[in-house]
């Protein structure tokens, strides 16, 4: 696993995600709907993993990139694991691709994982 694991990120609650992104609850709550973000369950309350926010709003890309994976049958889990795991097609992780301005190869991979 690369060095963006699930296991080894920093994860905001919604809390968190409120005052890192100067927003209310609600509305954060708006942007995991709308798949702005995506979050996990699987340790308590709903967390994002912190790389997702960058300059204070969700990263432009992850959007797309999220419902991509959906079509493709992943779940929030299983859509946040693979985006913090090492790809090897990628030659890194695709949060790290995105966060170079990669979507498009990003995007094309994940349709191929239906």
């Amino acid at each position: 696993m690369s060095e963006n694991s699930a296991e080894s990120t920093v994860w905001l609650t919604i809390p968190d995600l409120a005052e890192a992104l100067d927003e209310t609850p609600g509305r954060v709550r708006r942007l995991l709907d709308e798949h702005y973000l995506i979050g996990s369950r699987r340790n308590g309350p709903v967390q994002v993993p912190a790389i997702f926010i960058v300059d204070g709003h969700p990263l432009p890309s992850l959007r797309g990139t999220v419902i991509a994976l959906q079509d493709a049958g992943f779940g929030d889990d299983e859509a946040i694991d693979w985006l913090l795991a090492e790809e090897e097609t990628l030659g890194r992780s695709p949060i790290a691709a995105l966060l170079a301005g990669h979507k498009s190869e990003v995007r094309r991979i994940a349709r191929t994982l239906a």
